[in-house]
């Protein structure tokens, strides 16, 4: 009598050694190479230049394995210090979209706010009729008709929340609200005063417990020198009197608010950029599947939502198409990607269609006065776009 168990043992053999190599773990697809080493060169050129004494770049998308560098040093002054990709940067003006309206979205959601309503609802003393046509969503979008600055770029003698609210309120408009875009400090001064208003809470803490903690932003928050040694904080300019500025923001409004504004006052790192900017992709939800923001409030912050006349195109907080936009480069699609950037050195650029962002943070301004890097953000983009994939023959 024939017995089939060597025929069954070899083939069972067969099927273990296909499936183990099948259970093998795969190396995750990586980044275009090319793109990226040109993009070091570029930065490193920067830093040769001396237009910045270093940065740290994030690259990601979706299902490839990210790419993440540090570049030069930390700080020049009082003495060197090498740079590393747990740096704390002054993130600037990426507190309007990052934090400010990710708040408003939140307080939407919970009823505490609408953006179509009036300004003077949630301020009522803030200023007088000029004033009765400015609703939330034109603050949103820079369409509000108030200037750039408080007056002389919050020059004086002034301190205090208080005395921010005054000055912004007081404030003659430049244009008809809904009328233009204007990029505006103020519009987003005045958004932080309602969200703490309507959260019940101070700003710094509000954000705290409803953004940086759920996602795990550990390195991010307002007044970083309660949280942070100094050490890994990146000093910003050196004042005029020798006062270095390190873990106290930048931005002299926000400064004298004390260091907590709805336009400045941000630090951050570029691993927990990653993580919010993953979660906006996520329509929403993080990376431990919960959900932070409805698709709706992700949708109002990644679409176009200026005034349907205006060739600028908008979110409720996002840049998608206007003249600041070189960081979007020539690839990342116009009008779809968005993203914004921040005075000191700063970008955060994101594409729902390739599922993929890039983070860039510095510290063009150390040890001062401000360098001019702009005209490097377009060829970044371009390269970051690159990167993950976007105009491969």
């Amino acid at each position: 009598m024939r017995h089939p168990r060597p025929a069954l043992a070899l083939l069972a053999l067969s099927a273990a050694l296909l499936t183990g190599c099948a259970l093998q773990p795969q190396p995750a697809p990586v980044l275009a190479p090319a793109p990226l080493a040109e993009a070091d060169a570029l930065i490193g050129g920067l830093v040769d230049q001396k237009l910045l004494p270093g940065a740290v770049l994030w690259v990601e998308r979706e299902g490839r394995a990210p790419y993440h560098r540090a570049y030069g040093q930390r700080a020049l002054q009082p003495t060197p210090e090498a740079q590393s990709e747990d740096t704390v940067f002054d993130a600037a003006s990426l507190t309007k979209p990052v934090v400010t309206a990710t708040l408003v979205q939140m307080l939407r959601e919970r009823g505490r706010l609408d953006i179509e309503a009036p300004l003077q609802r949630y301020l009522p003393d803030c200023g007088g009729a000029d004033k009765a046509g400015i609703t939330l969503r034109q603050l949103l979008t820079h369409t509000s008709g108030l200037p750039a600055t408080l007056k002389g770029n919050g020059a004086g003698e002034w301190r205090g929340i208080a005395a921010a609210r005054e000055q912004a309120c007081a404030l003659p408009l430049q244009g008809t609200p809904g009328g233009q875009f204007r990029y505006s400090d103020v519009n987003y001064i005045l958004l932080g005063l309602i969200v703490a208003q309507q959260a019940g809470q101070p700003l710094e803490q509000f954000a705290d417990e409803a953004l940086f903690r759920p996602l795990g932003m550990k390195d991010s928050g307002y007044l970083p020198l309660r949280r942070l040694p100094l050490a890994r904080i990146a000093p910003t300019e050196r004042e005029p009197n020798g006062h270095l500025l390190r873990g106290e923001v930048h931005d002299p409004t926000a400064r004298k608010m004390g260091g907590v504004s709805g336009n400045a006052g941000l630090f951050t790192t570029t691993a927990d950029l990653a993580r919010f900017a993953r979660m906006l992709l996520a329509g929403g939800v993080t990376e431990d599947g919960r959900r932070l923001l409805s698709p709706e409030s992700v949708k109002l912050l990644s679409t176009p939502q200026q005034p349907e006349a205006l060739k600028e195109l908008r979110s409720l907080g996002w840049d998608l198409d206007t003249p600041y936009s070189s960081p979007r480069g020539t690839l990342f699609p116009a009008g779809v990607s968005f993203g914004h950037t921040g005075f000191t050195g700063c970008i955060l650029w994101l594409d729902p269609q390739s599922r993929s962002f890039y983070v860039f943070l510095s510290n063009r301004v150390h040890p001062g006065p401000p360098t001019v890097i702009l005209p490097a953000y377009r060829p970044l983009g371009t390269l970051m776009a690159r990167a993950v994939g976007l105009g491969a023959d």
